[in-house]
């Protein structure tokens, strides 16, 4: 795409992941419509096009008046509008509806309170609510007590999102901002089950999570979970039971629990305007600029680590498994590619590594392609007590069969005290095999190889392995570098085996002539 064309795009009114409506919206079947109404004709404020498409599918009725969801789940990235979606609905279910109670939290009091104040400010600009908000002050902020009320005893209270929010209250409508931010279950267990009127509905919205945010990440799963479910077995039959309140056999995930997520996929590249779009839903419109969302990506992307996390969940609605992975997540699936291997035999390396607990070994193999890629693969792994003595029983007739002009292991490793054991091997090395310590720094293997994932530059078959531990390996700092490490339980030996070997493949000597294109499976 051309640098003008990109700066055209247009942020997506549709999400990319949401759960389908029962029955067609109209303003019969969905409060979202007379919302945007009230947004245009009484605030003065239209909603924007994603704004329109949130409160039509949020508000879907059951055919009994009810909300069809308890729980709307709404995930965007930031700096979209999601506060300004808020304010105007809180409105509308204050001044229209009347509601008793509405609850609005966030991680911070601050927070809760900056989203009532700009609904205060709003409400008082509004002709049309003077005579609800009547002729005595109707707001109150007093010994950490924030509320505002209409002559028709409507509330609307914050408060910060704790084991204190909402408990022994009655909420007709409760707002959950950040939900990211939920990273135990105190809070959310404190205000959902004081959303107890039938018709009640809570809204709760974020940006995407890590691996902390278990509360956002147990409602998304339900919710996909129904998603897919719909998408195999929904029917007319199906919505219709669905609408009546009817329990379905066999059915997954919560059909009361409805998702709007706009997001980019997890493999996505962040410098594709595209994908960014999918995210932005205001890219292009108000408030969003594309040259400047550009330029931020690119330099996440060159940062890497924390930096580029913070992009994918901040811009891109991602969600991260760590806040600093060694190698992208998203440059890790980009370099997948199913089916045989291709591989140059003429620049074949093996490298093995041993986790530091002597529970996990790894023999990876890498090979420099026709076309310039670096294809990876595990030639052998094993795992338990014993898995060392197990290695050095099995590698050589593995290594023998890869036929690899190189065999090496990294320095200061595990895999260097094993490294005597080869050398005293009768018949050991085979022939035209180097057997050999990877000399550079560890830092440079490590630090290297995923630039190499980051330009595509490596080749991958979706080795469950692989995945696993590239999925877990985080950034130690070391030096003014860093290198592979683990937080928690798991192993990164694997990690490191690929890394050495992709090295050593790529500092072989070229072949002369052309190299020989086989199938390695």
């Amino acid at each position: 795409m051309s640098g003008a064309s990109a700066l055209s795009v247009l942020g997506s009114t549709e999400p990319r992941l949401w759960t389908p409506p029962l029955r067609e919206l109209t303003p019969a079947t969905s409060t979202g419509f007379a919302q945007i109404a009230f947004a245009r004709n009484v605030l003065r404020r239209p909603l924007d096009p994603w704004q329109e498409f949130a409160a039509i599918h949020g508000g879907e009725l059951l055919p009994d008046g009810r909300p069809r969801f308890r729980i709307v789940l709404i995930l965007v990235a930031r700096q979209n509008g999601k506060t300004e979606l808020l304010v105007i609905l809180t409105l509308y279910w204050q001044f229209v509806c009347a509601y008793r109670l509405i609850l609005g939290t966030s991680t911070k009091l601050e927070y809760a309170k900056e989203s009532w104040f700009k609904a205060v400010e709003l409400a008082e600009r509004t002709p049309d609510f003077d005579e609800l908000r009547g002729s005595r002050r109707w707001t109150r902020e007093t010994n950490g007590e924030v509320q505002s009320w209409t002559t028709e005893k409507a509330r609307y209270k914050i408060a910060a999102s704790n084991e204190e929010g909402g408990r022994s209250l009655t909420i007709n409508r409760l707002i959950c901002d950040e939900l990211r931010q939920h990273h135990t279950h105190d809070a959310w267990n404190a205000a959902e089950p004081a959303a107890s009127p039938d018709d009640a509905q809570i809204w709760a919205l974020s940006n995407a999570g890590d691996d902390r945010s278990i509360v956002l990440n147990e409602l998304r799963s339900e919710a996909i979970a129904f998603i897919e479910w719909w998408a195999e077995h929904g029917d007319h039959r199906a919505a219709e039971r669905l609408l009546a309140g009817e329990p379905i056999p066999g059915m997954v995930g919560d059909p009361r629990l409805g998702l709007l997520e706009w997001s980019a996929p997890k493999d996505a590249d962040p410098t594709d305007v595209r994908a960014l779009a999918m995210a932005n839903p205001n890219l292009g419109r108000r408030g969003t600029d594309a040259q400047t969302l550009l330029a931020a990506a690119h330099r996440a992307v060159r940062a890497g680590g924390k930096a580029l996390s913070g992009f994918k969940t901040e811009k891109m609605c991602i969600r991260v498994e760590h806040l600093d992975p060694a190698i992208d997540p998203g440059a890790w699936l980009r370099c997948r590619v199913l089916g045989p291997r291709p591989a140059a035999r003429s620049r074949t390396a093996l490298c093995l590594d041993i986790a530091p607990d002597e529970r996990h070994a790894t023999l990876a193999g890498a090979a420099v392609l026709v076309d310039g890629r670096v294809g990876v693969w595990v030639v052998g792994a094993w795992d338990g007590v014993g898995c060392v003595d197990r290695m050095r029983r099995d590698h050589p007739g593995l290594t023998a069969a890869a036929r690899p002009q190189a065999l090496g292991w990294l320095p200061n490793g595990p895999g260097a005290a094993f490294a005597a054991d080869m050398a005293e091997r009768p018949g050991w090395p085979p022939k035209g095999v180097t057997v050999a310590e990877i000399r550079s720094e560890v830092t440079a293997v490590c630090m290297g190889f995923a630039e190499q994932v980051t330009a595509g530059r490596v080749c991958q078959s979706d080795d469950p392995l692989l995945n696993a531990q590239v999925g877990g390996a985080e950034r130690l700092p070391r030096g003014g570098g860093w290198v592979f490490s683990r937080r928690g339980a798991g192993h990164v030996d694997a990690v490191y085996a690929m890394a050495g070997a992709v090295h050593l493949a790529r500092t072989l000597p070229p072949p002369v002539g052309k190299p020989r294109l086989v199938v390695a499976r």
